[in-house]
């Protein structure tokens, strides 16, 4: 069975959406619904992290129940930095970046959450599925979040 395999790439893929997902709401924070529930989803995903390396345990994989995390101090400082000197002169623009980066991360996530709930059945794995069942949801919210407000931003920054 290559379901551990799955599940160590889904962890990654987890602690990546997080982290983009914490990242987005730092660099936005001036826009209060990026910011809150950008944080809010990312907190799943980190949720997602820890149930995945307890359960990957039993499929002979040991990955970190803790979740990245904030990101680093030097990260910071340099995007900052980047912003101040015009890498990125329009921040609407990058805005709409960040939204399509989100998305396509949590569209990954999605797909891999179902490639294991698919692998899981098919296994007769039932705890495994049930953690599935548990996760994938919100990160279909996470999706439907993501897409929703490039939608929203979208015509009115392309259009001005």
């Amino acid at each position: 069975m290559k379901l551990g395999l799955a599940l160590r790439e889904l962890h990654r893929s987890e602690n990546d959406l997080a982290h983009e997902l914490l990242t987005v709401a730092d660099r936005h924070k001036v826009d209060h619904e990026i910011f809150y529930i950008g944080r809010d989803i990312a907190a799943w995903s980190q949720h997602h992290v820890t149930e995945i390396a307890t359960i990957a345990r039993d499929y002979g994989e040991d990955l970190d129940p803790e979740p990245q995390g904030e990101p680093a101090l030097m990260e910071k400082v340099w995007e900052r930095t980047s912003d101040v000197l015009g890498r990125d002169s329009a921040p609407e623009l990058l805005l709409l970046r960040d939204l399509r980066t989100v998305y396509m991360k949590a569209s990954g996530v999605s797909v891999d959450w179902e490639l294991l709930a698919q692998g899981a059945q098919g296994a007769k794995q039932g705890e495994l599925l049930e953690v599935t069942k548990r996760c994938h949801p919100q990160t279909l919210r996470q999706v439907r979040w993501a897409n929703g407000k490039l939608k929203e931003t979208a015509t009115q920054i392309l259009v001005s």
